[in-house]
């Protein structure tokens, strides 16, 4: 992480990484291959590739964690979960839990975005409340301090 973030590019590896997820859950197809589609389609070609793979490799290897950060904040079973919103959950408690250099605002704003483009009607309202929580627990000061 050297340098200045770049917002744009950041937010494309976001947009690239909820879908390699999506695509993980629905085919349990492995990183190394899904960092190759996604390279071969052009889908990093702008993105913050670093970033990218970075958390596409906790979200795998790290499932069951990321899933208790969130689970108790549910109104449903976890399988019960629409496979866009589990996506975004992972996603989002994999940046509240790992990268406390990116504000926790941004991440609760970039995945509520994510939500509202990829997931259902009113899926983001739902995101943006599970993930709120998640952040009080995760980034007590942070919050507090807001």
């Amino acid at each position: 992480m050297s340098g200045k973030v770049n917002p744009y590019a950041r937010r494309q590896a976001r947009r690239a990484a909820l879908q390699a997820i999506y695509q993980w859950q629905m085919t349990q197809a492995d990183r190394p291959q899904l960092i190759r589609e996604f390279e071969e389609s052009g889908s990093l070609d702008k993105a913050d590739r670093e970033f990218f793979c970075e958390a596409l490799s906790k979200v795998l290897h790290d499932t069951a964690a990321l899933d208790s950060a969130f689970v108790g904040y549910l109104d449903r079973e976890l399988k019960s979960l629409d496979q866009v919103e589990l996506a975004v959950l992972r996603l989002g408690a994999h940046e509240l839990l790992n990268r406390i250099d990116v504000p926790f605002r941004v991440v609760i704003d970039e995945y509520v975005e994510l939500a509202k483009r990829f997931g259902a009607e009113e899926s983001h309202k739902y995101i943006n409340g599970v993930l709120d929580k998640v952040a009080a627990d995760t980034r007590t000061a942070e919050v507090l301090a807001r």
